[in-house]
């Protein structure tokens, strides 16, 4: 539930008491997280399976990742999918908003794979870059060499929204929602198609939560137009309830039912006919990992087991829009990827689903994106073009003290430009790149810290998203209370 640029403070803080001589032992779901570490333990089923620096972690796996732009991303998923393996040229593959991600033990020779698949299916190969695997990439490669593998079950669908894709599902026309002199939400104008997944990012307090609600007919705006699943007035009503799923993140879930009560409440709720309601049940049990454990009470499983049963109840009327409020918070890497595989599932079927989520590598997993600020929507578009419009260069430092690098740096330029990964400093350059690098060099030389290396790096979506907010910030937009 911290938004990225709360968790940089953070981060910061551990960071500073680290230095200090304090031993912090700290256990994330979120592998962009343990990437601030200076060693990492990879644990699965009581067992330490990996240990090491991140950098050794992504080293030892003797891969890279290959980010595949092509025509049709889920036709392109499931001719590559059947190729991947442990001892295969193609380790994995994982769909993200605007392009699949391939590891590759040996990039030339699986890029001479992936065209002759992509090529013989049809589909026109936009771009093929080359990269580091992230943490996340290195985890899911351990698990599925230990025979772990994603919850794949198929859905059990009986309704199709495919006639729909592309018009309009969710629509606000220049919404405004005011507390008395308090004005939470200015101006928002946004499209979410069918078909589409739409991420709306903002920073704690950026005006997300009541957004949504007006969106969802939940609180009326002060002026502005909102359009819900073809209609626009009276969005409370049984016709609209019927045609949308919402998960939330605070509730979504009777904790004092069982799973089996929850299940069926929820199923009568959206109004799944009856003579679906025991295969949908079944088949959210089957997702969650919870067959023969209906009789649970909910409130006794963990929040992650609790969001995959929250999930599957949202979804088991198959709606034709989708509300997911932070929908993977708590869950692990092999459970969020089984998520997203039926979001994409659900999108490729023609819902419309709008996303808000606090974790950025997440985020890329979206058709487009929204970015919200003090109640306005200031950037939106696709994952790779929201990256493309950042201005300046990211550079990589590596020093023989890093900690009084970060420190020094901080001081001397804009704070959200510099952070820190395990030893790795990051700093965004607003100049020239041999000019910006040698200009930080001299500053850390003549507090006598020794740059061991520096080359350049490609902005990440929490890069791009702390200095849209930074930027907003400093011409006088501040955060609003949700």
């Amino acid at each position: 539930g911290v938004d990225p640029v709360s968790r940089r403070e953070f981060w910061d803080a551990l960071a500073h008491l680290a230095a200090e001589g304090l031993t912090i032992l700290l256990a994330t779901p979120y592998l962009d997280e343990a990437e601030r570490c200076h060693r990492v333990a990879l644990m699965h089923q009581g067992e330490i399976h990996d240990l090491g620096t991140p950098n050794e972690l992504r080293q030892r796996l003797g891969a890279q990742r290959m980010e595949v732009r092509t025509t049709n991303l889920a036709v392109a998923e499931e001719v590559l999918s059947p190729l991947a393996g442990p001892e295969q040229e193609i380790l994995d593959v994982q769909r993200f908003g605007d392009r699949l991600d391939l590891l590759a033990p040996h990039p030339d020779a699986a890029r001479v794979i992936v065209q002759e698949h992509l090529s013989d299916a049809g589909l026109e190969i936009q771009e093929i870059l080359l990269d580091e695997p992230t943490l996340e990439n290195t985890f899911v490669a351990r698990l599925r060499a230990l025979g772990e593998e994603v919850h794949d079950e198929p859905f059990p669908a009986r309704h199709d929204h495919t006639q729909r894709t592309g018009q309009v599902a969710i629509g606000a026309s220049r919404l405004t929602r005011q507390f008395g002199s308090f004005t939470a939400v200015r101006d928002l104008s946004l499209e979410v198609h069918y078909g589409e997944i739409y991420g709306l990012l903002g920073a704690n307090g950026a005006g997300k939560t009541t957004t949504i609600k007006m969106l969802c007919g939940l609180v009326a705006p002060t002026r502005g137009v909102v359009q819900l699943a073809g209609w626009t007035k009276q969005l409370r009503s049984s016709e609209v309830r019927q045609s949308i799923g919402y998960m939330s993140q605070k509730f979504s879930l009777y904790n004092d039912l069982s799973i089996e009560e929850n299940l069926e409440f929820f199923a009568g709720v959206y109004g799944v006919p009856r003579e679906e309601r025991e295969e949908k049940k079944r088949w959210v049990l089957e997702f969650s990992g919870l067959e023969g454990r209906e009789q649970q009470l909910t409130g006794s499983l963990p929040q992650g087991w609790k969001q995959r049963v929250a999930f599957g109840s949202a979804i088991m009327h198959e709606p034709s829009v989708l509300f997911l409020d932070e929908p993977t918070s708590g869950v692990d890497p092999l459970a969020r990827r089984s998520f997203w595989k039926m979001i994409n599932r659900l999108a490729d079927a023609g819902t419309a689903i709008l996303v808000t989520t606090h974790y950025l590598e997440e985020a890329e997993q979206c058709n487009r994106l929204g970015l919200m600020v003090a109640g306005e929507l200031v950037a939106e578009g696709t994952p790779t073009s929201i990256k493309a419009a950042q201005e300046g260069v990211l550079m990589e430092f590596v020093t023989d003290q890093p900690q009084r690098a970060l420190d020094l740096l901080k001081d001397t330029s804009e704070r959200w430009r510099i952070s820190l990964f395990g030893d790795r400093l990051h700093v965004i350059l607003n100049q020239d790149q041999a000019d910006g690098e040698r200009m930080y060099r001299e500053k850390l030389a003549a507090a006598g810290i020794k740059v061991i290396s520096a080359k350049p790096g490609r902005f990440s979506l929490e890069d791009v998203f702390i200095s849209v907010v930074e930027k907003a910030r400093s011409k006088g937009k501040a955060r609003v209370e949700d």
